[in-house]
């Protein structure tokens, strides 16, 4: 997500595939977020076994440690903390904010459409049985109803990185190797925090917290000019295990074929591929896809082409284009079950969603470029301009 932070970085120390692929992310989980719908077959989930959730959080890390970090070697830690948990406290709020709007807009969508039962589909139902103790779970981020797990996910993890910024800035492998042994801790005890009503978070933060701080560290070794050269045999490994899980992601679709060519000791021992813990396939297959974006999609003019510069401009502002899909997505769901679930309705759905988070994102832009720029006729006064009598 788009931080403040990212809004802090000099436009000639931003590499424009952050924001591109931080907008292609945002586009794809609203597509995924829509139930049944035919244009999600195109996002990345088909095709293995990460989805854009992990381009996401890592993407998080990424971006916060390239601002907080420059903060940080500039104000100390101090003023850095600070400003972390301003920005905690604004995605806090943000979040808040979404979930009592989704929350209406599903009760209400829910008395229109007869077919389906959207408040039980969206996790609501503790909400309105039991809205006192729904209410309080929410505000300590116990309850979250769905599509709403990554803000709060982000949430602890920006608390956990205002501790560990000196670390991160100064010894990142450390801070890696320590974030490394407390994710295979989790996957091997079990760890999780706790969530209402007596469940477990969605994104358990004590795995994904390896992704996010992989992102950070990613981003102190760009800061340091540290030129990174990846072995063509990696490289070649990284595409041929995507080729290998495309082809397996594929083959869920026909269960009668992928039980016919999967030998079951090895069934056995990689499924479940766990979202909620981060499976090892799952961050696997995410950094081998990363390896190959690297490799493959080098800066270059392409990037200010239309279609592109839009979806730049999603991930520019991603905090807001992402709480934006959060409401549109019941929208668009409740929109294609009035319109039959037919592929044209929601492909419709999908589009005029793409381009309403587009629209807004361009009207984001506008805004911020004219608090920054200048008054027409404005001019810089000295402070011994004889106007002023000093």
């Amino acid at each position: 997500m788009r931080t403040e932070d990212a809004g802090a970085i000099p436009s000639q120390q931003r590499d424009g595939r952050i924001d591109l692929y931080r907008g292609m992310a945002l586009l794809f989980i609203f597509w995924d977020h829509i139930p049944g719908n035919v244009v999600a077959q195109l996002t990345p989930r088909n095709f293995g076994f990460s989805d854009a959730a992990e381009i996401f959080v890592f993407l998080a890390g990424y971006g916060v440690a390239l601002a907080y970090g420059q903060h940080f070697e500039r104000d100390g830690w101090l003023r850095s903390c600070l400003r972390i948990l301003r920005r905690a406290w604004a995605l806090y709020v943000a979040h808040i904010f979404v979930l009592v709007l989704l929350s209406g807009i599903v009760i209400l969508a829910n008395a229109r459409v007869e077919t389906r039962d959207l408040i039980e589909e969206m996790h609501l139902g503790y909400l309105v049985q039991n809205t006192e103790h729904a209410l309080v779970d929410a505000l300590v981020l116990r309850f979250k109803p769905s599509l709403m797990d990554p803000l709060p996910l982000y949430i602890v993890l920006l608390l956990a990185l205002a501790v560990a910024l000196p670390v991160l800035v100064r010894r990142p492998a450390r801070l890696v190797a320590g974030s490394a042994a407390l994710y295979a801790l989790t996957l091997g005890f079990g760890w999780t925090l706790p969530s209402a009503p007596g469940e477990a978070w969605f994104f358990n933060p004590l795995a994904w917290q390896f992704l996010f701080v992989l992102g950070a560290a990613s981003a102190v070794a760009a800061r340091s000019g540290a030129a990174v050269r990846l072995p063509p045999g990696l490289v070649a490994a990284a595409a041929g295990f995507m080729i290998v899980s495309a082809l397996l992601a594929l083959s869920w679709r026909w269960p009668e074929l992928h039980d016919a060519v999967m030998p079951r000791r090895l069934a056995e021992w990689i499924y479940p591929i766990d979202k909620s813990s981060l499976a090892p396939l799952r961050l696997l297959h995410f950094m081998a896809l990363a390896c190959c974006a690297a490799v493959l999609l080098r800066p270059g003019a392409w990037q200010d082409r239309p279609i592109i510069r839009d979806v730049r401009l999603l991930g520019r502002h991603s905090l807001e284009i992402f709480c934006l899909g959060v409401i549109l997505a019941p929208l668009a769901d409740a929109a294609n079950t009035l319109g039959g679930d037919r592929p044209m309705v929601q492909i419709a759905t999908s589009v005029m969603g793409a381009a309403a988070m587009v629209a807004f994102a361009s009207l984001l832009q506008w805004s911020r470029d004219q608090l920054l720029a200048p008054a027409a006729g404005s001019k810089l006064v000295s402070r011994h301009d004889p106007a002023r009598g000093t």
